[in-house]
């Protein structure tokens, strides 16, 4: 391999090169958008808990005869809704396909259940395992807001209130460290009343009309929560990959430049071994 081989191997070198400033900047960027992420998700852990421990307090204080089709058993004879959490971007690793396998294999009946994505890159996903997407959101922002909550909420609440469907899960990777994050599936609704203990409490203006506002704040921060977890998960699997991928691209560089230097000296070598050997020949 002479000249046009070194030609070759320095085009090779500069094309890796620019990938790996690409992937470190990536990285830079999700680690940045993790940082911010955690620490939002942080602060909503102990807002969602609050929310919870209300809600169970306002449970605790309802009549034997209340009825609601929050607190009512799922039919069985009804679909079942699955709000799935997924990423609008790729390159984070196996972060859709993960959800999209632990899906598939939890859920059995297909037909009875309608599948709505947020995140354009779980759509292709939940087709190629035959499930049916009813609603799809996309462009969510790295940190949800209200306005996508309030909107995914409010589609998945007017199904259920008009008996379209008996049951709302949420599906997404909660983050429980850097290490290891894990797919989850979540009811939203109804709520079980199973060991809930009863006692009397003095709630104004009424008990009712606390208890549905209460729910309302409930259901959103739970589904905010969820959207937090999965974002977090989705930019620490991105930054992740994007280490893998720089990483990659320096043991290349790394190959490269060797195979390269070996070609130069060979070729240097064989130089001065024509010269010396033209100089023996004229003697």
């Amino acid at each position: 391999m002479g000249s046009a081989g070194l030609i070759e191997i320095k085009r090779r070198i500069k094309s890796v090169e620019s990938t790996r400033k690409i992937t470190k900047a990536m990285n830079l960027v999700a680690t940045s958008k993790l940082r911010k992420a955690r620490k939002e998700l942080n602060d909503n852990e102990e807002h969602y808990k609050l929310c919870e421990e209300i809600l169970y307090n306002l449970m605790s204080a309802l009549p034997e005869e209340y009825e609601s089709s929050f607190f009512k058993k799922a039919s069985k004879d009804l679909d079942k809704l699955y709000i799935v959490i997924a990423s609008d971007t790729g390159l984070c690793g196996g972060f859709n396909g993960n959800i999209a396998n632990n899906m598939n294999e939890m859920i059995k009946d297909k037909e009875s259940a309608r599948i709505v994505v947020a995140g354009s890159k779980g759509i292709s996903y939940m087709r190629k395992y035959g499930f049916d997407t009813v609603r799809e959101y996309v462009e969510i922002p790295d940190i949800p807001t209200i306005k996508e909550v309030r909107s995914i909420y409010e589609d998945a609440l007017y199904m259920f209130k008009t008996g379209e469907i008996g049951e709302v899960n949420i599906v997404f990777t909660e983050f429980k460290s850097p290490i290891k994050q894990e797919v989850k599936i979540e009811k939203l609704f109804p709520i079980e009343m199973e060991n809930i203990k009863s006692e009397q409490l003095l709630i104004e203006p009424s008990l009712e009309e606390v208890l549905n506002s209460s729910l309302d704040v409930y259901f959103k921060s739970k589904l905010r929560r969820a959207m937090l977890h999965s974002k977090v998960s989705e930019q620490n699997a991105r930054m992740t990959a994007m280490d893998g991928a720089t990483q990659n691209a320096n043991d290349i560089l790394q190959s490269l430049n060797l195979k390269y230097n070996r070609i130069r000296q060979g070729m240097i070598t064989q130089e001065i071994s024509e010269i010396v050997g033209g100089a023996e020949a004229q003697k």
